[in-house]
């Protein structure tokens, strides 16, 4: 089944919407992006991304990185992020759960309580 994800970058104001598509063995997953940025809209299209070699390779090594060096000139662009989320979501490897980049002014970080809990749990030793 498709998987459809929306990135809006932020500053710029651009808009993608990516849809990842599994093949009929969910090996490889295919991305379809429509986008007013005129660098993502350039060359939309990933084929054939191995998603289990995808989700688990290096940046440097990554389809979907290399496909963005080739086309987004800003680095802090968040849209090839979200392409690996959506590959991972459309081939049964992520949850889908939105991701966000917030700005806080003035405040000390604290985690959320559920990350306090996670590494007090994987500090022990079952």
């Amino acid at each position: 089944m498709s998987e459809t994800a929306i990135v809006k970058a932020g500053v710029c104001g651009k808009t993608t919407r990516i849809t990842a598509t599994p093949s009929e063995d969910m090996m490889t997953v295919s991305v379809r992006m429509e986008s007013d940025c005129p660098m993502v809209s350039k060359v939309p299209v990933i084929e054939n991304i191995a998603c289990y070699e995808e989700v688990g390779t290096p940046f440097n090594e990554s389809v979907i990185y290399r496909w963005a060096s080739e086309n987004i000139r800003h680095t802090a662009c968040p849209v090839p992020c979200g392409v690996v989320k959506c590959v991972e979501a459309a081939a049964g490897l992520g949850l889908k759960k939105p991701v966000s980049i917030e700005w806080e002014r003035g405040h000390s970080f604290s985690p959320p309580e559920e990350a306090s809990v996670s590494r007090r749990l994987s500090r022990r030793h079952f």
